[in-house]
C-alpha cells in the first residue's frame, strides 16, 4: 500500500521503518530533522496535504492534540490532500473528546478514522512489539490491521467509536504511571533502609509484585540510565488528559493526581526530558537522598 507518515520521532521513526521494510511504499513530508534510514526508504513530499494525496492510507504519530489538529487540519494539512475512500490513522496519545471532533471532520470528507494509540515505548517500537489499542468502526480496523501487525504484538479493537482507543490509552498511562511510582517508592525505600536495590528488584521478580515496570523500569532507576524511552512531559500530558476527563465526569483519580505532582517535582528540577522512570528522583528527594 501507499502509506504516509507524519510524525518520525522517537518512535513514530521505528514504526514507519517497518512499514517500509514490509515492503509497502513510504511518503513523508520534508524536515530537516528526517533521519538518513527514513530518507533512503520514503519519498519526501513537500508537507502533509501533498503525504495525503499520494497515500491509501495516512498515520500519524505527533506528540499531543493541538498537534494532530494543525496536522490534520491546519494550512496545507492532511485533510486538503484526503479525498473520499482513504482511511486516516492516528496512534499519537491525545484528548478522546477531540478525537471525537477530527474523527467526524474526516468522515464529512468521505474517509475513514482510526484511533490507535500505543504502549511500549522506544523498546517496543524498535522491536514491533507495541500494544495497539483501536477505536473506529470495524471494516477501517480491519483495513488497518495489517498495518498494526507490523508494528506491533497485542493488538485490540476497543470499540466501534471514535476515540475509544484513546480512553484506553489513557486508563494505561494511570496505570503505568502508578506502577512507576510504587516501584520508585520500593526501591527508595530499601536504599534507605540499607537494602542492595538491585537484589531487591530480583528477589521481587519471583512474587507477586513482579511486573513489567519492575523488570525495565526499575533495572533504569538502579543504573541511573533516564535516557528517554519515554519522557516524563508527555507523560504529564497523559496524565492531564486524564485528570481533566475525571473532572468532566464528576470523578476523582487521586493516586493519578499524586503521580503527577512527582513528575512535577521532576520537571521542576529540569527533568522533564528524561524518561518517566526518573519519577525515582522526586522520591529520593522526599526522603533526603542525594539524587544521581
Amino acid at each position: 500500500m501507499n502509506i504516509g507518515f507524519i510524525g518520525l520521532g522517537i518512535m513514530g521513526r521505528p514504526m514507519a521503518l517497518h512499514l517500509a521494510a514490509a515492503g509497502h511504499t513510504l511518503f513523508v513530508p520534508d524536515r530537516r530533522s528526517l533521519s538518513e534510514d527514513i530518507r533512503a526508504v520514503a519519498t519526501i513530499e513537500a508537507d502533509a496535504a501533498s503525504v495525503a494525496e499520494h497515500a491509501d492510507i495516512v498515520i500519524l504519530m505527533v506528540p499531543d492534540t493541538p498537534d494532530v489538529e494543525t496536522v490534520l487540519f491546519g494550512a496545507h494539512g492532511v485533510a486538503e490532500g484526503l479525498s473520499r475512500g482513504k482511511l486516516l490513522i492516528d496512534m499519537s496519545s491525545i484528548s478522546p473528546t477531540a478525537t471525537k471532533d477530527f474523527a467526524a471532520r474526516i468522515a464529512a470528507l468521505g474517509c475513514g478514522y482510526i484511533d490507535a494509540p500505543v504502549s511500549g515505548g522506544e523498546v517496543g517500537a524498535k522491536a514491533a512489539a507495541l500494544t495497539i489499542m483501536a477505536g473506529g468502526a470495524t471494516t477501517d480496523f480491519e483495513r488497518a490491521l495489517p498495518l498494526f501487525q507490523l508494528m506491533g504484538k497485542n493488538i485490540t479493537h476497543v470499540g466501534e467509536a471514535p476515540g475509544a482507543g484513546q480512553v484506553c490509552k489513557v486508563a494505561n498511562q494511570i496505570i503505568v504511571a502508578l506502577n512507576i511510582q510504587a516501584v520508585a517508592e520500593a526501591l527508595t525505600f530499601a536504599r534507605k533502609a540499607g537494602a542492595d536495590p538491585a537484589r531487591v528488584r530480583q528477589a521481587l521478580m519471583g512474587g507477586f509484585a513482579n511486573s513489567r515496570i519492575l523488570e525495565v523500569h526499575a533495572e533504569r532507576m538502579i543504573n541511573r540510565t533516564f535516557a528517554p524511552g519515554f519522557r516524563i512531559k508527555l507523560h504529564q500530558k497523559d496524565l492531564n488528559l486524564a485528570l481533566s476527563s475525571a473532572k468532566d465526569m464528576g470523578m476523582a483519580l487521586p493516586n493519578t493526581a499524586i503521580a503527577q505532582q512527582m513528575f512535577s517535582v521532576v520537571t521542576a528540577a529540569g527533568g522533564a526530558d528524561l524518561d518517566h522512570s526518573a519519577l525515582v528522583q522526586a522520591i529520593e528527594l522526599m526522603a533526603g537522598m542525594a539524587v544521581g
